[in-house]
C-alpha cells in the first residue's frame, strides 16, 4: 500500500486525525490527555505549528493546524511520537500506540475552514455514544477556550476564527451548536479522505504547484473519490450479468476461470488503491499473495481478448466518472 500522500507548503492549513491500534485507547486518564496537550503546546514552540482546534476522543484524536514553515511531518512526528513514550511511561507499557501513519487533510481556508472547525468541536457530542450534554463541559477539546472568555490558552490561536465572527464568541458557540455542514461531514466520517477539502479552484492551483507526475495522479485519484470494494463488486457484477456472490467467492475447481472476479480485484486493487488485506478480506481469499497472481491472469487474457479489454475499459470509467 502506498504511503499517505504528504503535501505540504508554507502556511498550509490542514485537519489531522490518528486514530490507536485497533482502534484501542489511547486516553485513560487525565494524566494522558495532558501529556498529549504538552506535545501540543512543545509542537507549537518548538516547530511554529499554529494549532487552531483540537478534540481529543478516547481512541482517536482530530487537530486544526497550520504550517508557517512547511513542517506538517516534522510536527506529527514530534507530537506521535513524543505522546507515545510518555503514554508507554504513564501505563507501563511499550511498543507502537497508533494505527500508523496520521492523515492529513489540506483545507481551503476560505471556504471550509469553519466547518472543520465546527465538526472537530462537535466530536464529543456527534459520536455513536456522545461523551457529554453539552459541550462547553468537555474539557479536552479547544471549544471551552472559544465560548468562555475566562478560559486563555496561549498557544491556541483562536482570533483567526473568531474575526470571522466579530470577536462574538456566543455567535461561533452559536454557530458550532446550531448549523450543519453535512457535505463536510458525510467527507469527514469516511475512512478515506480526500488529499484536499477546498473549491474545485484550489485543487486546480495545488496542483499546479506540483513538480512531478505522479504526485498529481495520486491527487487525482484521491479527490475522484475512490470506489470502495462492495461498489466495484456491484458494478463489476452487473455488466458480466452475474450475481455478487459469484464474485466475492472463487469457484471451485483447479483452473477454474471467473473472468468478472479477476476484473472486480483487479479494479480494487488498480482503481480502488485499496490495501491488499482489504482486497484478500473482500474476496475471501485465505493470503494476500493470490492477488498478484489474479492479476498476472487477467493481464495476460487481456492480451488476447479484445471484449474482456472492453468490459474492463468501460467499468473503468463507470468506477471513476
Amino acid at each position: 500500500m502506498p504511503r499517505p500522500l504528504r503535501l505540504e507548503y508554507e502556511n498550509a492549513c490542514y485537519h489531522v486525525m490518528n486514530r490507536g491500534r485497533g482502534r484501542q485507547r489511547i486516553f485513560y486518564d487525565d494524566s494522558c490527555y495532558l501529556a498529549f496537550i504538552e506535545s501540543l503546546k512543545e509542537a507549537h514552540e518548538r516547530f511554529g505549528l499554529v494549532i487552531h482546534a483540537y478534540c481529543l476522543m478516547p481512541n482517536h484524536y482530530h487537530l486544526l493546524v497550520q504550517t508557517p514553515r512547511a513542517n506538517l511531518s516534522r510536527c506529527m512526528r514530534h507530537i506521535n511520537g513524543v505522546y507515545t513514550q510518555r503514554f508507554n511511561r504513564l501505563r507501563k507499557t511499550d511498543g507502537p500506540l497508533f494505527r500508523g501513519r496520521y492523515k492529513a487533510l489540506i483545507v481551503d481556508v476560505d471556504n471550509y475552514f469553519l466547518q472543520v472547525s465546527r465538526y472537530i468541536h462537535r466530536n464529543p457530542i456527534d459520536c455513536a455514544i456522545p461523551l457529554v450534554d453539552q459541550l462547553d463541559t468537555f474539557k479536552w477539546s479547544s471549544f471551552p477556550a472559544y465560548v468562555d472568555k475566562d478560559i486563555f490558552v496561549e498557544w491556541l490561536q483562536r482570533d483567526f476564527t473568531l474575526a470571522q465572527f466579530d470577536d462574538n464568541q456566543q455567535r461561533y458557540n452559536h454557530f458550532v451548536h446550531n448549523d450543519t455542514d453535512h457535505e463536510v461531514k458525510d467527507i469527514l466520517d469516511k475512512t478515506r479522505w480526500p488529499a484536499i477539502l477546498g473549491s474545485q479552484c484550489f485543487v486546480e492551483q495545488i496542483k499546479a504547484e506540483q513538480k512531478n507526475s505522479v504526485t498529481v495522479n495520486r491527487i487525482n485519484k484521491l479527490q475522484n473519490s475512490l470506489p470502495e470494494i462492495e461498489t466495484v463488486i456491484a458494478q463489476t457484477a452487473k455488466l458480466f450479468l452475474v450475481g455478487t456472490k459469484s464474485i466475492a467467492f472463487a469457484r471451485r475447481g483447479r483452473g477454474t476461470e471467473n473472468l468478472p472476479r479477476w476484473c472486480a480485484i483487479y479494479l480494487a486493487r488498480e482503481i480502488g488503491d485499496h490495501p491488499l488485506n482489504a482486497i484478500a478480506s473482500a474476496f475471501n481469499m485465505g493470503h494476500v499473495s493470490g492477488i498478484n497472481q489474479v492479476i498476472k491472469k487477467l493481464k495476460a487474457r487481456l492480451d488476447s481478448d479484445n471484449d474482456l479489454k472492453e468490459k474492463l475499459k468501460l467499468l473503468t470509467q463507470v468506477l471513476t466518472p
